[in-house]
């Protein structure tokens, strides 16, 4: 029945959706086990730390994206810093890395070449 295939690649497509969202947003890079437990239980762990950030970031009404936080998170899981402290000082590192590649016309701002 044509509606039956509708139907289903219809869900099909919403799997394939949905596994493309785990890709770009879980950092799921290979699944730990092969049962059907193991692999339910990864991504409903990693489901939850990606709500509990995202929690965090509209708590605390930060700019920076869920995926920069967990970064972040990744690499400064001992730090006695705030998150807040954390993303500041990551987003003070972008931006003089985003100015480092810049060209300097004079050598102070006297204008001497």
């Amino acid at each position: 029945d044509p509606l039956t295939v509708c139907k289903l690649y219809r869900s099909r497509w919403h799997v394939e959706l949905f596994f493309k969202w785990i890709k770009q947003h879980l950092r799921i890079k290979r699944f730990f086990g092969t049962s059907e437990n193991a692999v339910k239980t990864q991504l409903w762990i990693a489901v939850s730390v990606y709500v509990l950030i995202a929690i965090v970031r509209k708590k605390l009404e930060l700019d920076t994206q869920v995926y920069r936080m967990l970064q972040v998170l990744s690499v400064m899981p001992f730090e006695k810093i705030t998150l807040k402290q954390a993303l500041a000082s990551t987003q003070l590192q972008n931006d003089v890395h985003a100015t480092a590649n810049q060209l300097n016309l004079f050598d102070n701002l006297t204008g001497h070449w």
